[in-house]
Formats: structure tokens, sequence, C-alpha cells
């Protein structure tokens, strides 16, 4: 039984191998036939009509404007001084709230830590304040026996100075001295008093203002921990906070006094999406230009919109080397579907032509700076081309609408007859034109950027001297 099943074994490897032969050498003799074929030539047609010059960006849908989550405005205090404050908690994005709600919770430790320095503060203020009303009170105590002492003295010596008038004029005289120390001594006293209760009044007016301060300053401590609990100011779906690197702020996140912004409820009833168009094109865009936006969340759906802002300076996003600059789309109408942070494809019409002739670019052939083109009927035809897209040529001169042209670099090309060699002064004449243009936009850009050198060195040499720059009269 064990060698029956050990030829059955063998048998069905032998028969798997022969066909993996079999299939193996049919697939090459496949291959060695297909490959003698003739290349395959591809056609098509000079179309006429709308031409659109479009730019293709990417962007992401926010807002238009919303309401911000904020942290206590408190933090801002002077008396305070926080530093960063870190989220402890946080509700899941897209959570839809009312007003009131809870929303987000900031980490109490290092408020704690200083609300027990401000208590220490405080407890130290209470007891100079304590110490200070005891010495004022000690003091103009001591102070008014002196006066009552120094007033006994004085009428002392007059009793003494009446009592002496049948003495020798020496005591008398005696007499009358002791007199006036006497009531000099309590005239300064007096003074002294006086000076001494301002002294005292203005000595408990600082520790009042000191413990007011710091007692203040106890409560607003109180206050702002009392509000680290953060609740929706209005309702809402909840959008975490983008940052300017980009991070959005989360759990773990930190904000500072002077950016207390936790999180957004966006009015999603009018949204826009941000993009960045590179320096290439961004000439071409412009506010006011329509735009066809598509959502990739949601490939069936379409929308249109207007181009509202285009920067004026242009930035680098991270991680890449090129310049871009933002621009601004505002999308018409409303749909509830629609989310921030979304994604779009947004098709940015920079220009529009109507019954033109255009065709593919991968139809036009470039030799020493002449365009040109294979027609179906074996002729190499040289055209006169002007605006581009991305996919497509408008066709100024050389062709003529359904005339059929190759797609490709067709065999035997050197074969095919050359047509419109009177369009060759006319391409050069716009390549100088383009040349010049080219030139003068250069020469330009270089004098501005001379200008304003010699601008802020005038204005350097103006200020390192002192001197006032001239005013221009009106």
């Amino acid at each position: 039984m064990e060698n029956k099943r050990k030829r059955n074994t063998r048998k069905t490897l032998i028969i798997t191998g022969v066909i993996i032969v079999l299939v193996s050498l049919a697939l090459w003799v496949y291959s060695r036939s297909t490959g003698k074929n003739e290349k395959v030539e591809l056609f098509t047609e000079v179309r006429q009509g709308q031409f659109e010059v479009l730019v293709n960006v990417t962007g992401e849908l926010q807002a238009e404007s919303s309401v911000q989550i904020m942290a206590p405005p408190e933090l801002r205090s002077r008396n305070l001084r926080f530093g960063q404050i870190k989220i402890q908690d946080l509700i899941p994005e897209g959570t839809v709230v009312d007003s009131g709600d809870y929303v987000a919770l900031l980490d109490r430790s290092e408020a704690d830590n200083s609300l027990k320095d401000v208590m220490d503060a405080l407890e130290k203020d209470q007891s100079a304040y304590e110490k200070t009303k005891l010495d004022t009170t000690m003091e103009l105590r001591n102070l008014r026996d002196e006066l009552i002492n120094l007033r006994y003295n004085m009428e002392e010596s007059k009793i003494t100075l009446e009592q002496s008038v049948y003495e020798p004029p020496a005591t008398i005289r005696q007499a009358q001295i002791n007199l006036d120390k006497a009531q000099r001594a309590f005239a300064q006293a007096k003074k002294n008093y006086v000076l001494k209760v301002r002294q005292a009044e203005a000595d408990m007016r600082e520790a009042e203002i000191n413990l007011a301060k710091q007692q203040r300053k106890h409560d607003e401590m109180l206050n702002v921990i009392s509000k680290f609990e953060i609740h929706a100011p209005a309702s809402g779906m909840v959008i975490y906070y983008k940052e300017w690197g980009g991070q959005k702020r989360k759990v773990g996140s930190m904000i500072s006094p002077w950016d207390l912004t936790v999180a957004t409820l966006p009015d999603l009833s009018s949204m826009i999406s941000k993009t960045y168009v590179n320096e290439i094109d961004i000439s071409k865009v412009k506010p006011g230009q329509k735009v066809r936006i598509g959502v990739d969340a949601f490939p069936d759906k379409k929308y249109t919109g207007l181009v509202t802002e285009v920067a004026n300076i242009g930035e680098q996003l991270p991680n890449t080397d090129a310049k871009v600059f933002e621009v601004t789309i505002k999308i018409d109408g409303t749909d509830p579907i629609l989310r921030p942070a979304m994604t779009t494809s947004n098709q940015i019409i920079t220009d529009t032509y109507d019954s033109v002739m255009f065709i593919p670019l991968e139809a036009v052939q470039v030799q020493d700076s002449i365009t040109y083109v294979y027609k179906k009927n074996g002729v190499k035809q040289v055209v006169v081309l002007g605006t581009e897209n991305e996919n497509e040529i408008i066709v100024e001169k050389g062709l003529k609408e359904g005339e059929k042209i190759y797609l490709n670099l067709p065999e035997n090309a050197e074969k095919f007859k050359l047509e419109g060699k009177e369009l060759i002064p006319v391409i050069k004449e716009k390549e100088r034109k383009k040349e010049a243009e080219e030139e003068r936009l250069k020469k330009q850009a270089e004098e501005n950027a001379s200008r304003r050198k010699m601008m802020r060195q005038t204005r350097g040499g103006f200020q390192g001297q002192g001197v006032k720059r001239p005013v221009r009269s009106k």
C-alpha cells in the first residue's frame, strides 16, 4: 500500500513538470511572434473650441470663520506670569457639542506650585502687616507718654519760676532758663509726634497695599485655576487647532499665554480651500478667477468656487525646497457633508480662449527651436504655437480643424515632406520677442532690487548720523 502511494505521488510530479514546460514553451513562442509586430501608431485630430488654461493644485478644506475655544485669558496677567501649560485632556476631534459642554482640561501642576508660592507670600505680607501695626501702636504710645511727661516737666518749671519771685536774681534767671528748656522740649516732642504719626500712617498704607496686592494675586490665581476646565463657548463641531508648523494641538500639546487657542468651532456653512501654488504658476493666479473643486472623500461630488486671496510673499513648506504662495478659494454654496481638513483637488481657471484650435502636447516635435507635427498624409508640418495647459497647446498657424496628426514619432519620419517653411520666421520673431520680454523683466527686477538697496543704505546713513530723513512736501 505504501509503495502504491509513492508511485502515485511520483506520477503526479512528472505530469506537473510536463505541464509547466509546455506552458513556458507556449509563452516563449507567443512573445517571439508578437515581437515581430510593427510599431503601433497613434493618431489624434486637431480640435477647435474652448481652451482653458488651468492650474491644478491640492488644497485642504477649512471653515471661513470659526469660534475659538480658548484657555482662560487671565493666563496673560502680568501678576501671574504663567509659562507654557500642557493640555491634559481633550475630547475627540469631530465631537458635536452644545454651548457650555466640557471640551478640555489643562494641567494644574505648574499652577498649583505657583499657588503655593503665592500663599506663602500672602502669609508673609499678613505677618508684615500685623508687625507694622503693632510696632506703630507701641511707638506712638511711647511718644504720647513722653509728651505727657514733658508737659508735666514744663508745668513744674513754670511753678518753680513763680515761686522764685523773692529769690536772688540768679535763682530767678536759672528758673526761667529751665522753663524755656521744658517748653522747647515739649514743643519739639509735639512736632516729632505729628511726624511719627504721618510716618506710621505711611508704613501702614504700604503694608496694606502689599497685603492687598498679594491678596488680589491669590484670588486671581484661584480664579484662573477654577477655569482650567474649559467649556464650549457655542454649539458646533470641535476641530483641533492647527499650529503654525501644521501640527494639531491635542492631548500633551503645550499652549502659551500668547496663543491660548485650544480648539475651534468652525462655521460649516461657509467653507474655503487653503492651497499652495508654486512660484512658477503663481503669476497666473489672480483673485476672482473661477475654480472647479473636487473632494477626495466624495469623488462623485463636484463644486465650484472663486479665488479670494493670493499671498504676496512666498514661503517654504517643511521638507521641501520649492517656494510656494498661499491661495484661498471660497467654495460656492453649502453642503453639510463637507468637513474641515478634507483634501480637495482644485482646478483654477486662469485663462479661457474661445474658438481656438489645439492639439495634445505629445504631438508636438521640436528641432532647433522650430515646432512641427507629423500629419497622417505624410507631411511634416511647421506650426506656430500659443498658450498651453497641462495636456494641450493652442495652434495659431499651420493646421486646420479635423486634420489627423501623429501622437508619437512615426516610422520613417525622415521621409515625410516638410511644409510650412514660411512660418519659420514667424516662430523666430515670437521667440525673439519672448526673449526680449524676459530680459526686460529681468532688468526691471534688478533695477528694483538696486533701488531698494540704495534706499536701505540711505536710511541707514541718516540714522547713523543722527539726522532725520527729509520729509517730502505735500
